[in-house]
């Protein structure tokens, strides 16, 4: 059988293995069916651009990354809305993308993913103006990631997050926030706000519904509105129980919703953070592109309860008329 052709794009700096012997374990395992093209990002040189570079070319059957959240993310946003699958190798310290596709955290069984070559078309977003692959965050969420420091990230791994939340929570404001979706206008007290297109259970603060599905066309929005230091830590706790088990959340300070698009306006302006990265202020937009992205997966997602707004401090909701459609 001739080999399929494959673009290996791999960061040597990410993890904190030996780079050498995974690229050579990764080419040890791959090279049974794929023939590879091995390219390495650089400080110049980042993970999209080697992914539209392959693209380009045309003559490649897949693209296959290999490193943490950034280098995943910024390969899966090239070959958004393209044909092209994509193979994940998560040699990060979070692993949150790959987590969230369940795609195992090993080089050698997410190898054996890849070489089972059982692809699934997933939602990815568009938030305002960039592709999104995970979640966007507003308040708490952002400003827990923009103090996480990278040395903190490669000494601890995603506890880097944990402690970086621990002492934001010290500093939690509540903000007023608008929510519009396609049906309904909320406005609400809140101190945290997140948009899932996907997200494991370490994802904290997206995890007010029963999980999070890829591949459903909406987007997953969780609500909280922690008002003190004791209920945020509560609320939290909360959360990662219920996203660990795969139930809903049932505080009355965490709401949930899903919806094809938002809009988020805040008063104050508040951070936004896009899957890892600092884009600006609000507001915020954010639409589903449902099947923008071919990845290959070893698994399928769980069913989920869609919505609970009750008990959220402040809360109006506005109903909106359906919309009208042009003949």
């Amino acid at each position: 059988m001739t080999p399929r052709k494959a673009c290996l794009i791999f960061n040597p700096v990410s993890g904190s293995a030996d780079p050498d012997q995974e690229l050579e374990r990764i080419k040890e395992l791959l090279s049974t069916q794929f023939e590879l093209d091995v390219q390495f990002t650089t400080e110049d040189v980042s993970a999209d651009q080697l992914a539209q570079e392959a693209i380009n070319k045309g003559d490649f059957e897949i693209v296959i990354a290999a490193g943490g959240d950034g280098t995943l993310s910024e390969a899966a946003k090239a070959l958004g809305e393209t044909t092209i699958p994509l193979g994940v190798i998560p040699r990060g310290t979070a692993n949150a993308f790959a987590s969230a596709l369940g795609i195992p955290d090993t080089l050698d069984e997410a190898c054996e993913t890849i070489l089972s070559g059982k692809t699934r078309r997933i939602d990815i977003g568009k938030c305002n103006g960039r592709l999104m692959t995970l979640l966007a965050g507003i308040g708490f969420e952002a400003e827990t990631i923009e103090h996480a420091s990278r040395d903190a990230k490669q000494r601890w791994g995603a506890l880097a997050y944990l402690v970086s939340g621990i002492q934001q929570l010290r500093e939690l404001e509540l903000f007023e926030a608008e929510i519009e979706t396609d049906d309904k206008i909320i406005k609400v007290s809140a101190g945290a706000l997140t948009v899932a297109n996907a997200a494991p259970p370490t994802s904290i603060l997206a995890q007010g519904p029963a999980g999070i599905l890829y591949d459903d066309g909406l987007l997953d929005i969780t609500i909280i509105s922690s008002n003190t230091w004791a209920s945020a830590i509560a609320a939290s706790y909360h959360l990662l129980q219920t996203g660990l088990r795969g139930d809903a959340a049932k505080r009355d300070d965490i709401g949930y919703l899903r919806a094809k698009r938002v809009k988020i306006t805040t008063e104050p302006p508040q951070k936004i953070v896009l899957d890892g990265e600092m884009i600006g202020n609000t507001p915020l937009e954010v639409e589903c592109v449902p099947g923008g992205l071919t990845v290959i997966v070893p698994m399928l997602p769980a069913e989920k309860i869609s919505e609970k707004l009750e008990g959220l401090p402040d809360l109006e909701i506005e109903e909106k008329p359906p919309a009208i459609k042009n003949e």
